[in-house]
């Protein structure tokens, strides 16, 4: 696997910047947007909330909806990317939504779903966001839990989708999460620019902090220190920025270099501290990195990334503090560790559980059927390493399962075959493709 690409950009990044173009006073550009569902997903329930954003997000969606298998990534500098990635949003601010909208489809994103419930718990209107089957299996009470002592009005159904928000003027809270997680952090803070006072959320561990990076550029008054992040009221203005490459999305190419031995530089990619931790599990298996940043786009830093080496590739651990650092990477880990010399553990996984499918128990079974040896031993993965031999698996309907298992398959004995890689579009449209333009063989 060879040769130099960019990646769409990054989902995560363009769910926070759609929500804070709309709820923002005055006009915003934004380019680079992925064409991942789950972005469109946010896009198109912001359209149903903001009458002076929905001409442009429509647009957008109808746009990205045309281009097909084009694709928003680029090798060998060949193509500047696609033209149906940028837009121009109308915000009017925050107390602008408008509701009576009816159900806002959230798909398969829970990053839509959590984060904008905390936009709509200080709206006067009530909405009610559901999803798809596997959105609806997800926890919802984490959520609902602060924004309910906010002030809002909020019912799950058992604990998860659909989510009943009636919104309300808020009060900031002092709320300490018990299971690290970016989007329920992203929620509160999000609610909390809308509050009276001062909110503040106390993160049991490190996770990505695209949301107060973005506010902060904005000019809110966000103080982060000690593992806790606080901010007060504040509506920001319009603003103009370009999404940056997805580093997760990037994880699946540099463990297809990894596995083969590959030399691959992948260009305008974001390198956000907190989103980078993998590299480091993968230094301590063998795989030299390098990384440059080269400017920064509100408030994430830009550059390149390198694949420059990649030695005999041996077993690590991955401990239960690092997990939230890396939890959107362990699939592709994993992919890597089953060609590792050596035992790889990765402890205290029991939030791969509840993502887009079971992550703990799905990789060991695919794993297996690929002619690999991996278990899972209480909330830990346990991978023997020593490599694949060849096999039929499926996706399981999980688009990092998917890219996953096909970065697995490019090193393996015999050949793989994966049912259900059309889910690897949820995050990573012409993922398939990118692999073909790198070297890979692929057929079906």
């Amino acid at each position: 696997m060879r040769g130099e690409i960019e990646v769409p950009g990054d989902k995560s990044i363009a769910h926070r910047w759609l929500i804070l173009a709309v709820t923002g006073r005055g006009p915003s550009t934004l380019s680079n947007l992925p064409l991942a569902l789950d972005v469109r997903s946010s896009a198109g329930c912001l359209a149903q909330l903001s009458p002076s954003a929905r001409p442009s997000l429509e647009g957008w969606l109808s746009r990205t909806a045309r281009l097909g298998e084009t694709h928003s990534f680029t090798w060998d500098d060949s193509s500047t990317g696609d033209a149906g990635d940028k837009v121009l949003v109308e915000g009017e601010g925050r107390k602008a939504l408008v509701g009576g909208v009816g159900l806002l489809d959230c798909g398969n994103s829970g990053t839509t779903m959590r984060l904008l419930a905390g936009v709509l718990a200080s709206a006067a209107f009530e909405s009610v966001l559901d999803g798809d089957d596997s959105l609806r299996t997800r926890p919802m009470e984490r959520i609902a839990e602060p924004l309910r002592r906010m002030g809002a009005e909020v019912r799950t159904t058992d604990g998860h989708a659909p989510l009943h928000i009636e919104g309300a003027p808020l009060k900031g809270i002092d709320f300490r999460l018990t299971v690290p997680s970016a989007q329920v952090k992203s929620a509160i803070l999000l609610a909390g620019v809308a509050a009276d006072g001062v909110t503040t959320v106390r993160d049991p561990a490190a996770t990505r902090d695209h949301t107060e990076r973005a506010l902060e550029a904005l000019g809110a008054p966000v103080r982060a220190e000690g593992g806790a992040v606080s901010v007060s009221a504040f509506q920001h203005e319009g603003f103009t920025a370009s999404v940056p490459g997805d580093v997760s999305s990037a994880a699946f190419l540099v463990g297809s270099a990894a596995v083969t031995g590959g030399d691959l530089t992948i260009r305008r990619v974001g390198l956000n501290e907190t989103r980078t931790h993998f590299l480091r599990v993968l230094e301590r298996m063998g795989v030299g990195t390098e990384r440059r940043v080269t400017g920064r786009e509100l408030g994430e830093p830009v550059g390149d990334l390198q694949v420059r080496s990649v030695g005999t590739l041996v077993g690590t651990t991955v401990e239960p503090w690092e997990l939230p650092l890396v939890i959107d990477e362990v699939p592709v880990l994993a992919a890597v560790a089953v060609h590792a010399a050596g035992e790889s553990r990765f402890r205290g996984g029991a939030e791969l559980r509840v993502k887009e499918s079971d992550r703990l128990g799905g990789l060991a079974t695919a794993l297996r059927a690929l002619g690999g040896q991996s278990v899972v031993e209480g909330d830990d993965l346990v991978i023997a390493g020593g490599g694949l031999a060849g096999g039929q698996t499926e996706a399981t309907g999980d688009h990092r399962m998917a890219m996953a298992l096909a970065v697995a398959a490019l090193a393996a004995g015999g050949e793989c075959e994966i049912d259900g890689m059309e889910s690897a579009e949820v995050s990573f449209p012409g993922f398939v493709e990118a692999l073909g333009a790198l070297g890979a063989r692929i057929g079906g």
